[in-house]
């Protein structure tokens, strides 16, 4: 709906009281009352809840057959187990009985039985098991002298998140799934500050290795190339050591951490991307990276501007496309002659590429399309692609999507969800491309359940469970423990399964996506399937500790001056002009003797 203006204060509103600040008339607001008046507080909210700025519809009939049934079913097990019905609520029972009454109500979503109302250690046990191998795909931090997309944040923590009182990607507070405009993804993040440091190093280690089950991460970094000029006007990057300065994290920051992090921890935790600038105006630069940290594999972008497809010094890099055999082909050639790489650098060949989270025209592969997949992966069949966000369209709020499956439009017999329907059904011959589910689970799990289900089950229908990898694209959305948590508890309901024929999301699957998969791509031990083993599940716990050390928890005492110098801390940080000329040197470009004025060639 259109945003209105505001209204003219009455003085029966309190200055300074949530009904000054309200865009609700007088009237809609007589029609309204506090959310934390709800005399019933649930576990999952049961009714939409308005910021103020547009007036929430009613609970619906599903809505209040939720409630009902949070309510009945929590009042006879705090009654069995003798304690209030309020505390009863806020434990892991509460969180039980929830999840049972949404099953029930919307469809079977998520494992959890009766019997986890009653006991913790039977929540527990059906949640994450304490062995699982988990590989994310999909990691992010920011270099110390820059904050960081507080706003992607704000779409995980909700409207608590200071600065951001609405959805910033539902601006016409459009209902959610569960009939919420700005439901929170990870519960975690409810009423935390924005801290300038929450993307930085030491959040980062904390997150991934102490709050989250994450055994290995990879570091992954973005190449837009937005310069802005002064005026405020913006162009993309002309050069590297101009495109390097701009970024929040660059392949060489990538590095310096990964090695710090495997350094102290004495096994390898993290891999880190190098950036892939295509184009042969870009070919002395992805060497460069080869030569000096040795990536692990390499993150694009095809809607970046980071494509310099000639070596004119005053032409800017523009956007590219997977199959263009003048702008990407020359990047491939020059990754697969370094193949000497592969034996430090199993995951070498692995080409990881952002299409998605691009609404709107135009529909090219440059915006992220996957119509350039086939001839790439055919055309290379010694590169993994490896598509991150399996190509999911809209931008983090999926609204769109629900509609499109509730449309009955098809693609080849199932809903045509845009882009990632498509990528999934032309993927499905080539062995060497992978869907990526960073943002996309993350996104939809909580808010577009329905969603989310058809995802997963179009990803196993056409790519298996093996093609399938997990991405957590946080640090944006806080650590990644709430979705390594919520992927183990989901499930596809049988009736969706059973009508659009999707494979069963089951344990071992789930153990593939969240972890095996990536192992494999990368070439990591596991402690799986050692011949002799009665117990693999056993065994694996067992090896994994004895694979995996852990990071000392006096890990930010161990950063050396040289990644605080690298990283940007505070204290540590050179200008943006020494930063350039460093990189501009280590790049090995030569200087120009151009001179520019008049010179006398007469007596």
């Amino acid at each position: 709906m259109a945003k209105k203006s505001a209204p003219e204060k009455s003085s029966s509103r309190v200055p300074g009281s949530r009904e000054e600040d309200a865009w609700l008339s007088d009237e809609e607001l007589a029609k309204c009352a506090p959310a934390e008046t709800e005399k019933f507080q649930s576990p999952v909210p049961t009714r939409m809840v308005s910021n103020g700025e547009y007036m929430p519809i009613l609970q619906t009939e599903k809505q209040k057959r939720v409630e009902a049934r949070i309510e009945e079913l929590a009042g006879s097990a705090a009654k069995k187990l003798g304690v209030s019905r309020r505390k009863f609520l806020v434990s892991t029972g509460g969180m039980a009985a929830a999840f049972l009454a949404m099953n029930e109500v919307f469809g079977h979503f998520f494992d959890v039985n009766p019997i986890e109302m009653f006991e913790p250690a039977a929540y527990a046990a059906t949640g994450v098991p304490k062995n699982l191998f988990v590989f994310d795909d999909q990691t992010h931090m920011v270099r110390s002298s820059m904050l960081g997309p507080t706003v992607l944040r704000a779409i995980a923590q909700g409207p608590t998140t200071p600065g951001f009182p609405k959805n910033p990607f539902n601006p016409t507070g459009l209902p959610d799934e569960l009939g919420g405009v700005y439901t929170p993804w990870n519960p975690a993040l409810i009423g935390a500050p924005i801290t300038p440091d929450m993307f930085h190093l030491v959040e980062y280690i904390k997150s991934f290795f102490f709050d989250s089950q994450t055994t290995v991460a990879v570091l992954s970094n973005a190449n837009f190339n937005v310069i802005t000029e002064p005026g405020g006007t913006t162009r993309p990057a002309k050069n590297i050591p101009e495109a390097l300065a701009s970024e929040i994290l660059t392949g060489q920051q990538t590095a310096g951490v990964r090695d710090f992090v495997n350094r102290i921890a004495g096994s390898t935790r993290m891999l880190g991307h190098g950036q892939l600038y295509t184009g042969v105006g870009n070919l002395d630069f992805m060497q460069f990276q080869i030569d000096s940290f040795h990536p692990d594999s390499w993150k694009g972008y095809n809607i970046a501007t980071a494509a310099k497809v000639d070596v004119d010094p005053n032409s800017v890099m523009r956007t590219w496309r997977l199959d263009d055999e003048a702008v990407a082909y020359p990047t491939y050639e020059l990754i697969v002659k370094n193949k000497q790489e592969l034996k430090r650098r199993p995951g070498f060949f692995n080409i990881c590429v952002h299409k998605g989270l691009a609404p709107g025209p135009p529909d090219i592969p440059e915006r992220g399309n996957p119509t350039d997949v086939p001839k790439a992966a055919t055309d290379w069949p010694q590169l993994n692609f490896i598509i991150y966000h399996s190509g999911i369209r809209p931008a983090f709020f999926d609204f769109e999507s629900l509609q499109e499956i509730r449309s009955g439009v098809l693609r080849e017999g199932v809903p045509d969800i845009s882009w990632t329907t498509q990528f999934a059904q032309l993927a499905a011959p080539f062995r060497n491309v992978y869907g990526e589910i960073g943002t996309t689970f993350a996104s939809s799990v909580i808010t577009f359940p329905t969603v989310a289900a058809h995802i997963l089950g179009q990803l196993l229908k056409y790519l298996g469970d093996e093609r399938i990898v997990f991405g957590s694209d946080s640090l944006w959305y806080g650590n990644p423990q709430w979705q390594i948590e919520a992927l183990w508890r989901f499930e596809i309901p049988d009736e969706m399964a059973e009508r659009w024929d999707y494979p069963e999301l089951d344990k071992e699957a789930k153990r593939n996506i969240l972890g095996l998969n990536s192992a494999r791509l990368y070439k990591l031990r596991t402690g799986r399937g050692d011949e002799g083993d009665d117990d693999e599940h056993e065994h694996e716990r067992r090896r994994l500790s004895d694979i995996y050390k852990p990071v000392p928890a006096n890990f930010a005492s161990l950063i050396p001056n040289d990644l605080k110098k690298l990283l940007e801390f505070p204290g540590f940080t050179t200008d943006n002009f020494s930063r350039m000329k460093e990189e501009y040197v280590a790049l090995g470009i030569e200087p120009s003797n151009v001179r520019h004025g008049f010179i006398r060639t007469k007596a």
